[in-house]
């Protein structure tokens, strides 16, 4: 090989290096909120076995909005900065035809900064496995959250709507 190729290889590694970094960083820098399960309740959702997410986020999800985005919530976005969704992700059992929540899964967090977070819609994501803040998930917030978010571009990227 020659110099420059050799060159460019070591240049291409050392962004990957950094590209990734930044990627885990940001996921990182988001932690763990406490008391989510005080604030506003948006909804429930059950993904459940006929879903073809089930083995990615199959379970009960139990979403819940902070104060900062209570109101854009209602009127249905755009979400200003400081926003925080939390899903509270639950096993489930069907028990006499009602669904009954099991064992926690993981908690999952989306945290609206418009600036720290552009390349992915101003949000960052965080799970973490079993609601553990030293068991964190996400080391790629694009390709593991953002990309399967983008189809609700117009929602400011969330799934979850008010319900009166």
């Amino acid at each position: 090989m020659s110099r420059f190729t050799n060159t460019i290889g070591v240049i291409s590694a050392a962004v990957l290096v950094a590209i990734s970094t930044f990627a885990a960083q940001s996921a990182d820098d988001i932690k763990l909120p406490t008391g989510y399960r005080n604030w506003f309740h948006v909804n429930t959702m059950i993904v459940d076995k006929a879903s073809p997410l089930f083995e990615a986020i199959g379970g009960m999800h139990n979403v819940y909005i902070n104060s900062a985005g209570l109101a854009a919530l209602k009127k249905g976005g755009p979400y200003p900065d400081k926003t925080v969704f939390a899903t509270d992700l639950h096993e489930f059992t069907v028990v006499d035809g009602s669904y009954v929540e099991g064992a926690r899964k993981g908690v999952a967090t989306m945290v609206k900064d418009s600036k720290k977070f552009a390349a992915t819609g101003g949000w960052g994501f965080q799970v973490w496995a079993g609601g553990d803040p030293k068991k964190p998930v996400v080391t790629d917030p694009t390709k593991q959250c953002f990309e399967c978010h983008q189809p609700k571009k117009d929602q400011d990227y969330v799934y979850s709507t008010y319900i009166p």
